[in-house]
């Protein structure tokens, strides 16, 4: 899979979050945090806002807030965002994907 590819699946698995996280917490109240948290990422999905610079913060907000919604999380996405969201995956976990993407070299 190349770059190009790769970042496309990441979006699709992103967008997929988004829609699955906005459905499950449509029935909040409008200023509910959870229900925020669950736009805010409709919004990076959506291209709406800077994904890149947004998503990682969101992700941590996610881990850390609302932990019970983590494991809905796609582990892909940890990787794709990088950076903190690498604080989420166990050392064993960053290993396979570096082995994965070394052999994609």
């Amino acid at each position: 899979m190349n770059d190009s590819d790769y970042r496309e699946y990441c979006l699709g698995l992103l967008s997929s979050f988004a829609d699955d996280f906005t459905t499950r917490t449509r029935e909040l109240p409008a200023n509910d945090s959870l229900r925020e948290l669950a736009m805010d990422f409709a919004a990076i999905a959506g291209g709406e806002r800077d994904r890149y610079l947004e998503g990682p913060a969101l992700v941590s907000r996610l881990f850390t807030t609302y932990p019970d919604f983590a494991p809905t999380f796609p582990r892909e996405l940890l990787w794709f965002f990088g950076g903190e969201c690498l604080h989420y995956m166990p050392d064993e976990e960053i290993a396979e994907f570096e082995q994965r993407f070394a052999d994609n070299a």
